[in-house]
């Protein structure tokens, strides 16, 4: 019976020790620069457990210089001011030995985060839709998602993986504007790039998200992290991800989907203009390489007339009645109140109460004046919801 009772306790230790040997994770993002940093980070900002596997001791932050920050890499810079006592909003010089520590000291703090440093892989292979990857130490990281910011080829070379190219101008000529999940990143001289969603969802493969680290950005990173985390917390695949999820996502944790240069995440309107830039009820304005949202002009009804009734149904009848050049505060309301169904009197005090105050508008509300873009932007974001309208892969409205 001893006899026994010592082979299952032998057994027992012998499964435990094999256990020991695999680890298991929502996300791995392999790679050491600011893609791989924005990618785990997110990723485990985002609810999921995620290693981070660098095969180098040091974390390499590229250029941010000629961005528009916001998301992680705002932060960043502003946690490489505090750590150097720079009071201001000035630039701030980026030492590899700083850099490093404040990533070491943020990543510490972030729940579901694991860094596994100077790590080397031997073997990747898929398992199902998921992956495998062997350790030099002999252990077996088995990971549901697996993102590729790697630099050089050979984890592509891996995985069977041809280099990708992801950020591409921002603009008009299309809708793909829509499908924006990353904006900002200074590429041939201009800020007004961007990278749709589609770009990170590779045909024919599942769960596997690769990055350009020909052109390394945090802003890249932290939008494929989300799309990462996206398909571990719904227990689904890549290829389903929900657009307005994770656009959702993003702009709540002040990622720029849309390339306003004039208009900071630190702005209190940011996140209205940002859903309606990617509506694209108000456009932007192209100056010398950067996208400007314009806050302050007035706006005409022509130019907000068509995506609107392309959105919403009753904005076809009020717009065949409304014939001004120019829409007043006065307009705005009763437009929001016919398409959204409100009744005029109860919203008209619900602005007025929130005019500066919540809204932080600097203006003095007056009815009968026109709107500037701001305005428009908050009330409309607010009352008619246009985040909730879908769109289909090519930015199409779906009804």
């Amino acid at each position: 019976m001893k006899q026994g009772l010592f082979i299952v306790f032998l057994i027992s230790v012998f499964t435990q020790l094999a256990g020991a040997q695999t680890i298991k994770t929502g996300v791995l993002v392999i790679g050491n620069g600011s893609n791989a940093i924005g990618a785990g980070f997110q990723s485990a900002i985002s609810g999921v457990k995620t290693i981070m596997l660098t095969q180098d001791r040091e974390l390499l932050v590229a250029s941010l210089d000629n961005n528009i920050h916001s998301g992680l890499e705002a932060n960043f810079l502003k946690k490489m001011r505090q750590a150097k006592g720079v009071k201001d909003s000035s630039k701030v010089y980026i030492d590899g030995t700083s850099a490093n520590l404040v990533l070491k000291t943020w990543a510490d703090s972030i729940k579901n985060l694991t860094v596994m440093r100077n790590m080397k892989w031997s073997r990747i292979k898929r398992s199902g839709n998921n992956w495998n990857v062997l350790l030099a130490d002999g252990r077996t990281i088995k990971a549901e998602v697996l993102v590729n910011a790697a630099s050089g080829g050979n984890l592509n070379e891996a995985i069977g993986q041809q280099p990708v190219k992801l950020w591409q101008p921002f603009g008009y000529e299309n809708n793909l504007y829509r499908l924006s999940v990353s904006a900002g990143y200074a590429l041939g001289g201009s800020t007004a790039n961007m990278i749709p969603l589609y770009n990170f969802l590779l045909p024919k493969e599942e769960n596997l998200i690769v990055l350009d680290t020909k052109n390394e950005s945090m802003a890249a990173g932290q939008a494929a992290g989300a799309t990462a985390a996206y398909a571990v917390f719904f227990r689904t695949k890549t290829s389903l991800a929900s657009l307005k999820l994770i656009q959702k996502e993003l702009i709540n944790y002040n990622l720029a989907a849309i390339p306003f240069a004039d208009i900071g995440y630190a702005d209190a309107n940011w996140k209205s203009i940002q859903v309606i830039g990617l509506s694209g009820f108000l456009k932007a304005t192209f100056v010398n390489g950067t996208a400007n949202f314009m806050p302050d002009q007035q706006v005409s009804t022509a130019e907000i007339r068509e995506p609107l009734k392309e959105f919403y149904y009753k904005a076809q009848i009020w717009f065949d009645d409304y014939k001004a050049e120019k829409m007043t505060l006065e307009a705005v309301l009763r437009m929001v109140c016919m398409v959204g169904n409100r009744a005029p009197e109860n919203t008209k005090a619900e602005i007025t109460k929130k005019w500066k105050k919540q809204y932080g508008f600097v203006t003095e509300l007056d009815w009968n004046r026109n709107a500037s873009r701001r305005e428009f932007a908050v009330l409309v974001d607010e009352y008619l919801n246009p985040f909730n309208v879908n769109v289909d892969r090519t930015g199409r409205v779906i009804r």
